[in-house]
């Protein structure tokens, strides 16, 4: 995809914002942190969310369309997605609010930010051994979906950039084994606009998809096989339509458009 002029100035300036924009929230919330709980604070990180979603339109031209939230089914699922790109991190929340993410247990250690992930209820995951990795997620995963919640998944564990062949983990089948709970897979191209590791943004629209869910109790192949085809078919067509748009214009024609779905 071709660059637009000035679109690394509009990346720069971005970064800028953001961090400013994290911080200012992150120390105003210092005072009433040791007294709220977790929905609380969850309330106040899709707030962030939500501003960080601005900032990307307004700075970076950068919008999102949200599909399929009619196949989201109520309750306790497994929201198993793609990862390309930090935005994921950014937006789930923001359409299912009781979410919960498993998390490196180093992430949980930063000061300030690691305690508001720590109040949020989310999972910390002991990376000692793979094992105990895999256990402290099911454990936490457990307790989540008995609170109500639902729990997000990568099931290829790390961003991979847009071309690369699917390496999907056995984590998430155990997760699925685990819960009894239906398990939503959701395809993204975040990757053709944010790309792994990149300083560059380009402008355009980030498509989510929502994809039927697979319901509780299938044998693990075949659980793990109707995963990775259902979201692999369905991100490959999105990639393929974001580079059909870019292929007519560099993505400005979306700016100032607000994301469906996410609120």
């Amino acid at each position: 995809m071709q660059v637009p002029p000035g679109q690394s100035l509009r990346a720069g300036l971005f970064n800028l914002c953001f961090y400013f924009w994290t911080v200012v929230l992150a120390l105003a919330l210092l005072p009433a942190a040791p007294f709220a709980g977790a929905p609380a604070v969850r309330a106040y990180a899709r707030f962030w969310m939500r501003g960080t979603q601005a900032l990307l339109r307004r700075i970076v031209g950068l919008d999102h369309e949200v599909r399929g939230l009619e196949r989201l089914p109520p309750g306790p699922v497994i929201i198993a997605s793609k990862h390309q790109s930090a935005w994921e991190t950014l937006f789930f929340h923001l359409v299912r609010p009781d979410l919960v993410i498993g998390l490196k247990e180093e992430l949980t250690r930063i000061p300030i930010f690691g305690w508001y992930l720590t109040i949020a209820g989310n999972i910390r995951i002991d990376r000692g051994g793979a094992g105990r990795a895999l256990r402290s997620l099911l454990v936490g995963a457990r307790r989540a979906v008995a609170r109500g919640e639902s729990v997000l998944i990568f099931p290829e564990g790390t961003r991979m950039p847009v071309e690369a062949p699917p390496a999907y983990k056995s984590g998430v089948a155990a997760l699925y084994k685990a819960l009894d709970v239906p398990c939503v897979p959701v395809a993204l191209n975040s990757g053709v606009y944010w790309g792994r590791r990149s300083f560059l943004k380009r402008p355009g629209r980030i498509l989510v998809e929502f994809l039927e869910p697979i319901p509780p109790g299938l044998p693990r192949e075949e659980f793990m096989r109707l995963l990775e085809e259902r979201i692999e078919t369905a991100t490959a067509r999105l990639v393929s339509e974001a580079r059909g748009v870019a292929g007519r214009s560099p993505g400005l024609e979306h700016v100032g458009l607000r994301g469906e779905g996410s609120r």
